[in-house]
C-alpha cells in the first residue's frame, strides 16, 4: 500500500464512528420489537446459549432472554449498546445478557453457542461479512443453529444506493460459509416478503432472505 493509500485509509471513518453517528441521529432508530424472522425460526428451540451479532438497540437479545436464553450480544456502536442495556434493564433481563463491544472483523466473542443469530449484517463501511459468518459457524455448538437473515436489496425509497454494498442470496451465503460435508444440515433457505414503513411512515413491501443451518450433533 502506498503512502497516499495509507493516508486515504486513515482519513476514512471507522465502522464504530459510522454507526455511532447513525445512532446519534435520533433517540431510537429501530422499533424495539424483535425481528420477525428470529421469532418465526427460533420460537420452538430449547433455550441455551445465544449470540446476537450486530445487536443494535437490543430487541432480539431481549426477546431471547425473556424466553430463557443466556445471551451474548455484540455491536460495533457503543451508543447502540448503551441503549440496549437500558432497554434490558427496563425489561428485567439484565442478568441474562452480556453486552460486548466488537468490531467483528477484528475480534469475536469467545465461546460456543447453541444459537448464533446475524440479522441484517450489512454495512456501508468495510465489512468482511463472509469471514465473520464463517467464524460464527465455527462457534456453533454441536446440535446448535446459525441463523442468517439479510436484505435482498435496497428499499424502494433509497435514492442513492451504495455500490459497495452487496446483498447475497441464501445459496451464496451458504456457499461462502464453506461448511464441511456431512456435518451440517440446511433447515431454511428462502426469500420472503415483509412490510416495512418508509421514512414517511407509509407501509411498503420489502424482500429479505433467510438461511438457517444446524451443526449435526454426531
Amino acid at each position: 500500500m502506498t503512502d497516499d493509500q495509507l493516508s486515504e485509509h486513515a482519513d476514512q471513518p471507522s465502522a464504530a464512528d459510522l454507526w455511532d453517528a447513525r445512532y446519534a441521529e435520533s433517540h431510537r432508530i429501530w422499533s424495539g420489537n424483535p425481528n420477525a424472522a428470529l421469532v418465526r425460526e427460533t420460537s420452538d428451540l430449547a433455550p441455551g446459549r445465544a449470540l446476537d451479532l450486530g445487536c443494535g438497540e437490543g430487541a432480539d437479545a431481549i426477546w431471547l432472554a425473556k424466553r430463557g436464553w443466556r445471551v451474548t450480544a455484540t455491536d460495533v456502536s457503543r451508543i447502540a449498546l448503551e441503549r440496549a442495556a437500558e432497554h434490558a434493564k427496563e425489561e428485567g433481563v439484565t442478568d441474562l445478557i452480556d453486552w460486548q463491544w466488537h468490531d467483528l472483523g477484528a475480534t469475536f466473542p469467545a465461546g460456543t453457542f447453541d444459537l448464533i443469530s446475524a440479522h441484517f449484517l450489512h454495512s456501508h463501511g468495510e465489512l468482511d461479512r463472509d469471514a465473520i459468518l464463517r467464524t460464527a459457524a465455527a462457534n456453533v455448538a454441536p446440535g446448535g443453529v446459525l441463523l442468517v437473515v439479510g436484505h435482498c436489496g435496497f428499499p424502494a425509497w433509497e435514492t442513492n444506493p451504495h455500490p459497495d454494498v452487496r446483498f447475497p442470496a441464501p445459496d451464496e451465503v451458504l456457499a461462502a460459509l464453506e461448511l464441511p460435508d456431512g456435518q451440517w444440515e440446511v433447515l431454511r433457505s428462502e426469500e420472503h416478503e415483509r412490510i416495512q414503513n418508509d421514512p414517511e411512515g407509509r407501509p411498503t413491501t420489502r424482500t429479505d432472505n433467510t438461511l438457517m443451518v444446524r451443526r449435526l450433533a454426531g
